[in-house]
């Protein structure tokens, strides 16, 4: 009786706990802005780290002043098979421009895995797109 007890008390705790965990990862929805935007900025780091990479860069501003962005890209795993990146592919230094979303917050925070692109900034070479580049952001979901 014991036993059994403990065991569905588990089976309510996971039912409730791991649904959140997933929530926590993939909760995106609504979190960026739906339009993209252009930013161009000078590489700071490519770190190549699961469950995303990331690209720190700093962004100035006509005034002067500089802020520094890191936008979010899809797993190093994902970068090295689809697009035959490495660790070096981005160096520090490189003058890069990135379209994708920014979050609603208005932190300098960008999201590279849909609708996004980066090039290099003195050459054009393009050496990211996503499948879906270009495309225009999907309708407003009526609440």
């Amino acid at each position: 009786m014991k036993k059994s007890f403990l065991c569905a008390l588990a089976v309510a705790i996971g039912s409730v706990v791991l649904p959140n965990f997933a929530w926590a990862h993939h909760g995106d929805a609504g979190r960026y802005n739906e339009e993209v935007v252009t930013l161009k900025g000078t590489v700071v780091q490519l770190v190549m780290i699961n469950p995303h990479a990331l690209i720190v860069f700093d962004v100035k501003a006509a005034d002067g002043k500089t802020t520094r962005w890191t936008a979010e890209m899809g797993g190093p795993q994902q970068l090295i098979k689809q697009f035959g990146w490495s660790p070096s592919t981005i160096k520090a230094g490189t003058d890069i421009t990135l379209i994708g979303r920014v979050v609603k917050s208005g932190d300098p925070y960008m999201n590279l895995t849909e609708r996004a692109q980066i090039t290099e900034t003195a050459t054009g070479k393009e050496i990211f797109r996503t499948q879906n580049f270009g495309e225009p952001a999907p309708p407003p979901v009526a609440q």
